[in-house]
């Protein structure tokens, strides 16, 4: 019996999928909470540096995305099939993409931090703090390419509850360590802001050292390094058909959304630790539509590799429904937690007008947020139509969004949150674009090759 016949087998895959990543997404987010509440008790200037100095790794991030979500995607499919060897293949060519990107991240934070922060801030203060963040947080990004590399494919292969476990428990392992080197416990030096790059570190030590571990068990499937640069020429010319829409969607998304973060930050530190308070609250909320929008690529694919089309646009169909209801579930949320966030950390009254009133009009972008993710990043990714996302935010984002702030922001002198409001403009604005793709179902396709 297919998800298309039982309903209550589509929402039991659903939960059993979507749990252990929104846990996952969840202790991620919890991170960069604690980060804001530990270093907002410190000192606004360093909760503020880090937010911006974090968008480095938000870039990476942006890059590990397309590679791994390209291999998520190739990697469903083949698993509906039943094919080990090839996610096998898949494996080895994700990691050695994901090697070299995080190898020229790592060397950027370690030579020139300084002019990685000079691009989200002009104030010195901020720079300096941020650059002493990066040299040391620098590590901890060289070693996320690996471990996401060996999470992915665990995310496919039905190892997705260990796979949660061992991100949630390095996680909970960096939180605690935040509070000992941030705020020198247990006999550490106090290390402000340096302490919690420190923390993230070691944290993602741990869990690679977790995931090399892990796959050594019977059952899972391990990377055959002295094969590292060898593979298949289709498989790598369908993983480029797959990753490259990704890429320049998640550049066009990732600088985007950093640009963002840029613009705010020059106008001021009060828009600045305003804005990095409302990113992490967003960040937390969004935890459920992205749980749920990797779930929902897991499902369509595995039912599109198996062949069973009809089936996959189905659970495609019934995916996009839920998405609306958790986009204003999510709306709700927020607005429920905005006098909470704006006694949460240390912020001068400006600040903390700032982002009462941000906390509002991201409630209404969170509506956008949820359905377009679970619908782009599940429904349509898990057919393999992953180009529509970069068309869409080449048009809303980079063609009204952006430049609708930088003209508020440095031309036309508007009010913080005016700016900040046109930074909410993209997700809500390709509502109508992502339900006509939807319907049109180029994304009803087998990728799999025997």
């Amino acid at each position: 019996m297919t998800y298309r016949e039982d309903r209550k087998k589509f929402f039991s895959r659903l939960i059993i999928l979507a749990s252990p990543i929104i846990l996952q997404q969840l202790m991620l987010a919890m991170v960069a909470a604690c980060d804001a509440m530990m270093l907002g008790r410190v000192a606004q200037e360093q909760m503020a540096a880090v937010s911006l100095a974090s968008q480095v790794q938000f870039i990476q991030n942006m890059f590990l995305f397309s590679i791994t979500t390209a291999g998520t995607i190739l990697g469903a499919q083949y698993y509906g099939k039943g094919d080990l060897k090839t996610i096998g293949e898949l494996f080895r060519l994700i990691l050695r993409w994901s090697i070299l990107l995080s190898l020229a991240f790592f060397v950027s934070c370690e030579l020139c931090p300084e002019i990685l922060m000079r691009v989200f801030a002009h104030d010195e203060t901020l720079i300096n703090i941020g650059s002493g963040y990066l040299r040391i947080a620098g590590w901890s990004y060289l070693m996320t390419g690996i471990s996401q590399c060996y999470l992915a494919v665990m995310k496919v292969t039905d190892h997705v509850t260990p796979g949660a476990l061992i991100s949630s428990s390095a996680v909970v392992i960096n939180i605690v360590l935040n509070a000992v080197f941030i705020f020198g416990l247990l006999g550490a030096p106090r290390m402000n802001s340096r302490g919690a790059a420190l923390a993230t570190a070691a944290a993602r030590m741990i869990e690679l050292g977790l995931c090399i571990g892990f796959s050594q068990k019977r059952g899972y499937i391990r990377p055959a390094w002295n094969r590292l640069f060898s593979g298949r020429k289709e498989l790598e010319q369908d993983f480029s058909r797959q990753c490259l829409p990704l890429l320049g969607g998640g550049l066009l998304w990732g600088v985007g959304f950093t640009s963002y973060t840029a613009i705010l930050g020059h106008l001021g530190v009060d828009a600045a630790a305003a804005n990095s308070v409302s990113a992490v609250i967003r960040d937390l909320i969004c935890c459920a539509c992205n749980g749920i929008g990797s779930a929902a690529a897991i499902m369509v694919g595995n039912e599109l590799g198996a062949g069973r089309l009809e089936a996959g646009k189905e659970v495609g169909l019934r995916l996009r429904n839920l998405s609306w209801a958790v986009g204003f579930g999510s709306m709700g949320v927020i607005l429920a937690l905005t006098p909470l966030a704006v006694r949460l950390v240390l912020l001068t009254d400006r600040a903390r007008g700032y982002l009462t009133g941000m906390m509002v009009i991201m409630a209404v972008y969170m509506v956008g947020r949820c359905v377009n993710t679970i619908c782009i990043n599940g429904v349509l990714d898990g057919g393999g139509d992953t180009i529509f996302d970069m068309y869409s935010l080449a048009v809303c984002m980079w063609g009204i969004a952006i430049p609708l702030a930088l003209c508020g922001a440095f031309l036309l002198h508007w009010h913080v949150l005016a700016v900040y409001a046109c930074t909410c403009l993209d997700e809500v604005g390709k509502l109508p674009w992502v339900m006509y793709r939807i319907r049109k179902y180029k994304w009803v396709q087998n990728l799999t090759r025997d």
